[in-house]
């Protein structure tokens, strides 16, 4: 397949043309990524001490359930309240994040290691420090994510 990127300053908007002479897996799974990474360029709305803040998918580190709010927590540790089910924000940050257990969901380029833990889990621990466990039961989907074995 020959590629075409054109770039300029001209451009208001980025936007793809494909040509192509039929839909493949890969090429609807190429098409899914650019619309979400076009949504998920749009900052986050998110509320701290009474404030409220507007945060970049590329600033955030985490985010999870912490009790009855859904957190996140940025770059430098900060943490926020987020006014949106994880589940929508996970469609919404799919180029960006992978979920790691029923209530939390990390920034791929966040993450500074991963271990093995007991009962099957594994440690994640992020750049800023953040801790969590990937469950078992998304253990599989995580690191074939990340193109691990």
């Amino acid at each position: 397949m020959r590629v075409e990127c054109k770039i300029s300053a001209d451009y208001k908007e980025s936007y793809a043309v494909l040509h192509i002479n039929k839909m493949t897996a890969t090429i609807a799974q190429i098409i899914s990524m650019l619309e979400k990474e076009s949504a998920g360029s749009h900052a986050l709305v998110a509320e701290k001490d009474r404030k409220t803040y507007f945060i970049r998918p590329d600033e955030i580190s985490i985010i999870r359930t912490e009790g009855r709010e859904i957190t996140c927590y940025d770059k430098r540790k900060n943490r926020y309240i987020l006014d949106k089910p994880l589940y929508e924000l996970e469609q919404m940050l799919d180029a960006y994040f992978v979920r790691i257990s029923k209530s939390a969901i990390v920034n791929i380029s966040q993450i500074d290691h991963v271990e093995a833990s007991f009962n099957g889990t594994m440690e994640l621990v992020m750049k800023n420090g953040v801790m969590d466990y990937i469950s078992r039961r998304f253990r599989k989907s995580f690191k074939e994510r990340l193109g691990l074995k």
